[in-house]
């Protein structure tokens, strides 16, 4: 017998109630900012950049290749169940990653070092650009394409090919500009 669509079956829509905790995440980074708090702004540097990098790096080298290998509805269904929810988290966590480090490093010196010291924290600005003008700019753009196509009833299957190959280039740039960022970041915390 054929499953009648019930609302359970309907895929989750994109919950703008989720800028609530984006903003509370925010104020607690303007908080640690404004206390200036050398540990917490430390600790919400670190943590903001694991969790960035580590699902950063599992979405594109873990869940990326496992999904170009299931059918298209199992694709539809984690693709429009996931999109909603990264959405919000992934640029939050890139722009407190980023703000929490420049505060961290004036804090620290780091932005008034002599050369050859200073290259690598201009190696760190380019690579957190780099990853923040293409998360934002290439990576989320192309998701929420993807998202609202694949919500259609008839979903343009050659539009989603053209956006995911540029998806999956993007994200095989991005684990690399994660990985070049963890190396500069050990050569902080150990010291020059």
């Amino acid at each position: 017998m054929p499953h009648a669509a019930t609302a359970a079956d309907q895929p989750p829509g994109i919950d703008l109630r989720n800028l609530w905790w984006v903003a509370l995440a925010l104020a607690v980074l303007a908080g640690a900012i404004i206390a200036d708090n050398l540990w917490l702004l430390n600790f919400i540097h670190v943590m903001a950049g694991v969790l960035w990098t580590g699902i950063d790096l599992f979405l594109g080298f873990v869940l990326g290749p496992i999904m170009r290998r299931l059918p298209l509805p199992a694709r539809r269904a984690v693709v429009l169940r996931l999109m909603p929810k990264t959405l919000f988290l992934l640029p939050t966590l890139s722009v407190i990653t980023a703000t929490a480090g420049w505060f961290l490093a004036g804090q620290l010196g780091f932005l008034a070092m002599p050369w050859p010291e200073y290259g690598w924290v201009l190696a760190a600005l380019v690579i957190v650009t780099i990853l923040t003008v293409q998360g934002l700019g290439v990576l989320l753009p192309a998701n929420l394409l993807v998202y609202l196509e694949l919500r259609k009833p008839q979903p343009d299957g050659a539009r989603i090919t053209r956006l995911m190959h540029r998806y999956v280039y993007g994200v095989a740039f991005q684990g690399v500009m994660q990985v070049a960022i963890i190396v500069v970041m050990a050569r902080f915390a150990t010291g020059f």
